[in-house]
């Protein structure tokens, strides 16, 4: 492709490796995205029904990350020391991270403006030049996010291309030196497929079937109020959002009511006529999630509307593990009920799945909550909240497993997208003969000296 030539001749002139021009890419795009605030509320609008709040949200989650960046950037591309023995004097090591090149970024259409711009921020802010490919099944954000970025930045430094699947297949036909793709399970196995062809190494953020887990010793208000926000914003199409509930049956009538009350106060009697709540991308991804209403016991909710593309926020309980409502990501605003008896239990249900992207614990139980952190493996872990651990740069964020490889936000995303070159030096003060051959009489000395 040429504009993949066009960035590779753009960063062989170094221009990106400059410290300070990264400073002020980042600004402009700040600018930029300050400048479009309100068009990208009405492309999330149109594309999700996405409430305006949600949408202010997810947008000041991409300004703080830049802010973020930008005020730990010069201490970010140091130099750093690395510590020598005694054996190696008079040489001195230092780790350099520098750019990769150029690199695309594949966006997801759930989240369609931030999932597209937050890892930007990581490769502009480790000095790269950057192809972006956003979700055509999020056309309205897709479009702007082009207009945006070509309205501020050179093709040559960064730009969007878009389209549909042959347009990622041809890209991802092309050699890049760094593939960051966020999205389905299924589709991160054909990215990192293409990418081998080409040994490009890649970040996948996918998803999976994130448990919350629901102990005895909690406030009961707070956290259905908590379960409600992460499981319904965006109408559960969110990557982190509470996929199933394991809640210990002491407690199970208790937070059914609770949950059903804060919902009535999130959305109302009907939250069909709800200005909060947001709906299906499309008629695909309806239909995909009618069927998992066929699972199970509706206790609230479960109204839809292919017309409106809307599914009621439901719950549902008496599911089996084995129905097909548990066999992938719901990712929308259905959520499963089961219960437990021991920890134990939830515990080994968890770890009898893939790996998620987000494990959920409330309890106020130290004891319990060491337990869980050390018996399960998540990509992260957020106690006594939902999704809210997103917004925190200081925090790395990605999979493990099914779930994803290597992660980024604040720090992580700098070293996602820079390749840290170990450097030693040697200085011509000394130089001593014992490596050198002949090696005849020389074995005892390095015995000793290494031994």
């Amino acid at each position: 492709m040429e504009i993949i030539c066009n960035q590779r001749k753009f960063f062989q002139t170094g221009k990106t490796q400059d410290v300070d021009f990264r400073i002020a890419q980042l600004k402009i795009l700040k600018q930029g995205i300050i400048e479009h605030e309100q068009a990208i509320i009405q492309a999330l609008k149109a594309d999700l029904n996405k409430p305006e709040l949600e949408s202010y949200l997810t947008i000041t989650v991409v300004t703080r990350e830049i802010d973020y960046a930008l005020k730990h950037l010069k201490n970010w591309t140091k130099p750093q020391k690395a510590a020598l023995s005694i054996d190696f004097l008079p040489y001195s090591a230092k780790i350099y991270p520098e750019p990769l090149g150029v690199v695309l970024i594949i966006g997801a259409w759930n989240y369609p403006f931030q999932l597209n711009i937050l890892p930007l921020v990581g490769a502009i802010a480790a000095g790269n030049c950057a192809i972006i490919k956003p979700s055509e099944i999020a056309p309205h954000t897709s479009h702007l996010v082009a207009e945006i970025i070509a309205k501020y930045f050179e093709p040559r430094y960064i730009t969007v291309v878009e389209g549909g699947v042959e347009t990622s297949q041809k890209l991802l036909a092309e050699k890049f030196d760094h593939i960051f793709f966020t999205g389905g399970t299924s589709v991160g196995k054909i990215v990192m497929e293409a990418a081998a062809k080409n040994l490009t190494p890649v970040t996948l953020e996918l998803g999976g079937k994130s448990p919350c887990i629901v102990d005895t010793e909690i406030n009961l208000e707070h956290t259905t109020n908590r379960i409600v926000w992460g499981k319904f914003i965006n109408a559960g199409q969110t990557c982190i959002s509470p996929d199933y509930l394991l809640v210990n049956k002491q407690i199970k009538n208790e937070l059914l009511d609770s949950l059903k009350k804060s919902l009535k106060e999130f959305y109302g009697d009907n939250p069909a006529i709800s200005p909060d709540y947001a709906r299906m991308i499309n008629q695909k991804q309806f239909d995909r999630l009618v069927n998992f209403l066929q699972n199970g016991e509706i206790i609230v909710g479960g109204e839809t509307d292919p017309v409106e593309r809307y599914i009621a926020p439901t719950l549902i309980h008496n599911i089996s593990v084995t129905d097909p409502i548990m066999q992938e990501e719901i990712f929308g605003p259905i959520l499963p009920i089961i219960e437990y008896s021991d920890i134990t239990e939830a515990i080994a249900l968890v770890n009898s799945r893939p790996k998620p992207l987000a494990l959920y614990l409330f309890s106020q139980n130290k004891n319990l909550q060491k337990r869980v952190l050390q018996e399960t493996s998540s990509g992260g872990v957020c106690i006594n909240d939902t999704v809210i651990q997103v917004g925190v740069s200081s925090l790395p964020f990605g999979g493990v497993g099914d779930s994803g490889i290597g992660s980024y936000h604040g720090k992580a995303s700098f070293d996602t997208f820079s390749h840290y070159k170990s450097v030693l030096r040697n200085s011509f003060l000394l130089d001593l003969n014992w490596r050198y051959a002949p090696y005849k009489g020389k074995l005892s000395l390095l015995k000793r000296i290494l031994g």
